[in-house]
């Protein structure tokens, strides 16, 4: 089990800026912790729907949302979704700069404009004119598959982490030409090494805050993997203050995605269920995938931090699962539930996810130490004679391997 006591590299130090939600405001570079964005797939004129996509999304884990401003019906609808939104919401403008006055106007607290498309240099200063003047922050979104033609033939017809940089840079002297600079700036591309290589330039040329992504990495499970590689190597790095995952699916898979990410690199604090299970092997009692699949099931809505751990054989699984908050271990038809390492009950093995869910009600209503004075007496000694027995028909525990080990020294010191 990691111990999460491994330090990635220092954040490096940015500009910060605020989304000025009334009442979610989010800070982004600086000392801010790193957010999750997503982005509403629904017709932003549809109202309703992108709320209740906005609503999932907050619930998903996002920071922030992003929604098309691509017409005057979906301004229109921004009116009416800023208000009610319970997170910030970023206006995304692609052609039409008057879409970015429109947005703007509908209240948005971001906005997001991609350089290759908007390319008259008086549209880019009046967007940056009016945004300075209501305090609206905007990031330069560069994109490697929509780079101005003329950098594109710059640097030999071909997309280069130096061409993504000089599009950024670019539009930040537009900016600065009318006095603005709350920026956040992304040069994402869907290759990864373009991408990462591209944002150590940046993160070299700039102090502004950066947003992460692998552009259009795809459906679910390779366009989770190669975001993943692409954010995961910058964030280790220190590089980075919001990021999002592109992922052709639900957009509420991004923000988990994006959530879990954090978490798993201790960059933000674990808000509800962190499941662990072995990957299975010949030892194992159960159906661990489906074990572990039902959990995360009857689990997933708990809205406290809690870790649980899925082991498939009572031999090894409670040693590597020790330190989770809440385990369960199959062994001989039977699942040995421990908290904190010790074992607090035996239940049959096709109640195994039914316990789970009680004692982690109760771990939720009572704390740890709580959940312990609840444990059953005799539930140590059973769990002891599981696997001793299990140990007599498979073999040594793999977790006493630290024996072997001192017995080979001895041996090769006595010789």
């Amino acid at each position: 089990m990691d111990d999460g006591s491994i330090s990635l590299a220092t954040r490096r130090k940015t500009r910060q800026i605020i989304l000025a939600h009334p009442t979610h405001p989010v800070a982004v570079g600086g000392d801010a912790p790193v957010s999750v964005q997503s982005m509403t797939t629904t017709k932003t004129a549809d109202v309703e729907g992108t709320l209740q996509q906005v609503y999932a999304l907050y619930g998903a884990g996002a920071d922030i949302v992003r929604c098309t401003c691509n017409d005057a019906d979906a301004a229109a609808g921004l009116a009416h979704i800023v208000p009610r939104s319970p997170v910030p919401i970023v206006a995304d403008v692609h052609n039409n700069y008057r879409m970015a006055l429109a947005a703007l106007e509908a209240g948005v607290h971001c906005l997001r404009l991609n350089p290759g498309n908007i390319k008259k240099a008086d549209h880019i200063r009046l967007i940056a004119s009016e945004a300075k003047d209501r305090g609206v922050p905007i990031r330069i979104g560069v994109n490697g598959g929509s780079l101005d033609e003329r950098l594109y033939q710059k640097y030999g017809g071909k997309v280069t982490p130096e061409a993504m940089v000089e599009s950024a840079q670019q539009e930040l002297a537009y900016f600065d030409e009318v006095g603005f600079d709350q920026v956040k700036i992304s040069v994402k591309a869907s290759s990864v090494p373009l991408m990462i290589e591209a944002y150590r330039q940046l993160s070299e040329a700039t102090d502004h805050p950066l947003h992460l992504g692998v552009t259009e990495a795809g459906p679910p499970p390779a366009g989770t993997v190669k975001a993943t590689a692409g954010i995961a190597a910058l964030l280790a790095e220190g590089i980075g203050d919001t990021i999002r995952y592109s992922l052709t699916a639900d957009p509420v898979e991004e923000a988990r995605a994006g959530r879990v990410l954090l978490e798993s690199m201790g960059l933000r604090e674990r808000k509800g269920l962190d499941l662990i299970a072995c990957p299975s092997c010949g030892r194992a009692e159960v159906d661990v995938i489906k074990v572990a699949n039902d959990a995360q099931a009857a689990l997933d809505g708990l809205d406290f931090p809690i870790q649980v751990a899925v082991m498939g054989c009572v031999v090894n699984g409670p040693g590597e699962a020790r330190d989770a908050d809440l385990g369960i271990a199959a062994g001989r038809k039977k699942g040995h539930l421990f908290v904190k390492g010790q074992v607090v009950a035996v239940v049959p093995e096709d109640e195994m996810v039914e316990a789970l869910v009680h004692w982690a009600g109760t771990i939720g209503e009572e704390g740890i130490e709580g959940a312990l004075t609840h444990a059953d007496s005799s539930a140590q000694a059973e769990a002891d004679a599981d696997r001793a027995a299990l140990l007599d028909e498979q073999g040594v525990d793999a977790n006493e391997s630290e024996a072997k080990v001192e017995l080979i020294r001895k041996n090769l010191s006595a010789r």
